[in-house]
């Protein structure tokens, strides 16, 4: 199992201060053959406690919060003008502009151009969005927080502090940071006069994952799900908090939407995620089609936000838990007794991990 980024550091102090200790300890001639039979065992243990560790460490402490400024830092310096060139997207007084933070984040200001007012999907850099913010010269009214991890929420108070009268929303059992609006699964959220999201509630990132809908059809135009790190284009998040049957159906979720909703995501892992998708379904036709341009567009640094969900059904594997040619690309078969969600769970569960093994996003 690869460690996404955020773990790295705090694997690093824990390997650090235990190798210390075993090393104390192993100066004792006496104790060196015992606690070389124990270091074996234990290592045998150690990735996944090392992994359980670091992420405690990073979403319920504030040394997660110290990390995550550091890494604002280093982003800032190594990409001045952002990871990529975005471009905003208008639909019928809808504005939406995808906002690179950090190394491969997005954020989204999203404007009613009627009155003026935005909201921002997941603010983890306050000085970037507010600087959009202001070059909009719009007013923050609120903030739509997708889950709890920093690389999403980081900048949420941060942002309330100069907009006083902006709202904090999300799921109160994920600890969101600044909260003030707790939503519920179907929730709605109403900004200005175009903006109507409804929240719905996907478990299996982390325990109180959202996504959030903008309703485009009374205004002619599609809707846009901000998806956090539920979907991807071509991907899926972790599985950090919830088994498979969790995510599959917070993924079923997303799969009942119209085809012609726009995903928007929280990072930047399109080319990443096509090339895995290669190994798995290597004949899919619209895959190839997406991979050749995306390559495009990352060529220019330019950003691939946003996909649909019709071409997400198209392509990506985590969508497509029930496509015969998925099964046999991962040698599975249904079992005799086995009920068609478990089986589609036990698919999903196998891409995860071989995606897990592949790539660590």
């Amino acid at each position: 199992m690869a460690f996404p980024d955020w773990t790295l550091y705090f694997l690093g102090v824990v390997i650090i201060s235990g190798g210390f200790y075993i090393y104390r300890l192993c100066r004792d001639p006496r104790k060196s053959a015992l606690i070389s039979g124990l270091f074996m065992r234990l290592m045998a243990r150690t990735e996944k406690s090392l992994f359980k560790i670091a992420y405690a460490l990073y979403t319920r402490t504030k040394l997660g919060y110290m990390f995550h400024k550091r890494q604002m830092r280093k982003a800032r310096e190594r990409y001045p003008t952002g990871h990529s060139k975005t471009q905003s997207t208008s639909l019928n007084g809808i504005k939406i502009i995808p906002v690179p933070i950090l190394s491969d984040n997005y954020s989204y200001v999203v404007i009613d151009t009627a009155s003026n007012l935005a909201v921002v999907v997941d603010p983890a850099d306050p000085q970037a969005v507010q600087a959009c913010l202001e070059e909009e010269g719009v007013t923050l009214e609120a903030i739509l927080c997708t889950h709890k991890h920093w690389d999403h929420s980081g900048g949420n108070q941060a942002l309330r502090r100069v907009y006083s009268s902006c709202q904090i929303y999300g799921n109160a059992i994920d600890n969101i940071p600044g909260l003030t609006r707790p939503v519920s699964d179907k929730d709605t959220i109403n900004v200005g006069t175009r903006l109507h999201f409804r929240a719905f509630y996907t478990p299996g990132h982390t325990v109180g994952h959202m996504i959030y809908l903008l309703d485009g059809q009374p205004f002619g135009s599609p809707s846009s799900l901000f998806s956090g790190d539920l979907v991807f284009l071509c991907g899926c998040g972790r599985m950090f908090e919830g088994s498979a049957t969790t995510m599959l159906s917070s993924l079923d979720t997303v799969g009942s939407l119209n085809d012609d909703t726009l995903l928007w995501p929280g990072h930047e892992y399109a080319e990443d995620n096509l090339m895995f998708a290669v190994e798995v379904e290597p004949g899919n036709v619209a895959r190839e089609q997406k991979l050749q341009w995306v390559l495009q567009q990352r060529d220019q640094r330019l950003c691939t936000s946003p996909s649909t969900l019709g071409e997400e059904k198209q392509y990506n594997p985590f969508l497509r838990s029930h496509a015969q040619e998925l099964h046999r690309a991962l040698g599975l078969q249904q079992s005799q007794d086995e009920d068609w969600t478990a089986y589609r769970a036990r698919v999903l569960e196998a891409l995860r991990k071989r995606k897990d093994i592949y790539k660590g996003r």
